[in-house]
């Protein structure tokens, strides 16, 4: 589960953050992309600490992935980028963010098909040390999470929340005035985000991904009840069980493409010029990076 939700994290920012312009400099896509293995690596092994045998086994799934994701999934890339460089320069609707949002989705469930068997035969050769090892790394994150998004007081929580909008929105459109600034407050301000929802269904996906990954190990599954089990958890992870939760996200998503949407709609001639810009240097390093 963890071999693909750090993948999945890797191809996120090259998919969705990409498209939105929020990589500082078209090189680093370059970069990124030619050693996400390397990369996807070091992040794994900080979880699960991986013997030698499985060291070589991860390595090597991860640059079939990424061949194939190179081949068959960055051409995809670059008709989205063409796709948006077309409607940058008008006027944009809350469906048409939505529309972007729901095809890097797509492509983020297609590496999470193709990588399940290989994520299968590493898990199965997992032991309790290196389950507990990542047990570790949550409470990590965990504790990071709440640094970030729970505790502080509110308006530092706010503050936060609106540098990290204003930066990203600044990488696609450059600066931005005083009304954009105010839009994008008020956004925040109106946000449907909830911290504690979302930190409680983070920690049901780690306890799902324990849970199943420690009876996964143990090998007391056939192969095809085996894959069918890390289908499904994959399956939890994208689609959460919770309805309250899957609700949340839903309002969420749609509160965030109109919000992208307003925050577009309020940019001069020459800023849209500029994402155009961005998105076709883009396009460019995605077209290189596929013909390598």
């Amino acid at each position: 589960m963890q071999i693909v939700n750090r993948f999945k994290r890797l191809t996120r920012i090259i998919g969705l953050l990409l498209l939105l312009g929020l990589l500082p400099a078209c090189s680093a896509v370059k970069i990124f992309y030619n050693q996400s293995p390397d990369f996807a690596y070091w992040y794994l092994d900080g979880y699960l600490d991986f013997t030698g045998a499985q060291s070589l086994r991860v390595k090597s799934e991860l640059g079939r992935l990424q061949a194939w994701h190179r081949q068959t999934q960055l051409p995809g890339y670059i008709d989205t980028l063409e796709k948006l460089k077309r409607q940058i320069p008008s006027d944009i609707d809350a469906a048409t963010a939505c529309g972007v949002y729901a095809d890097v989705r797509s492509k983020l469930i297609s590496v999470s098909d193709r990588a399940e068997p290989a994520a299968l035969a590493v898990v199965r050769t997992l032991n309790a040390s290196q389950l507990t090892q990542m047990e570790r790394q949550f409470a990590k994150t965990n504790a990071n999470y709440r640094e970030d998004f729970l505790e502080g007081t509110t308006k530092e929580r706010r503050d936060k929340r609106y540098q990290q909008a204003v930066r990203r929105a600044e990488m696609l459109y450059g600066t931005l005035d005083d009304k954009q600034l105010t839009v994008i407050g008020e956004q925040i301000d109106r946000s449907l985000f909830d911290a504690a929802l979302a930190y409680a269904e983070k920690l049901r996906r780690q306890q799902d991904a324990l849970q199943t990954l420690r009876l996964l190990a143990k090998g007391q599954h056939s192969s095809g009840k085996a894959q069918a089990s890390l289908h499904d958890l994959f399956g939890r992870a994208f689609n959460s069980p919770d309805r309250a939760y899957l609700d949340y996200m839903d309002k969420l998503t749609r509160q965030g493409c109109r919000a992208f949407a307003d925050l577009h709609n309020s940019t001069t001639p020459v800023q849209r010029s500029k994402a155009v810009e961005t998105l076709d240097s883009y396009a460019q390093d995605f077209r290189t990076l596929s013909a390598q």
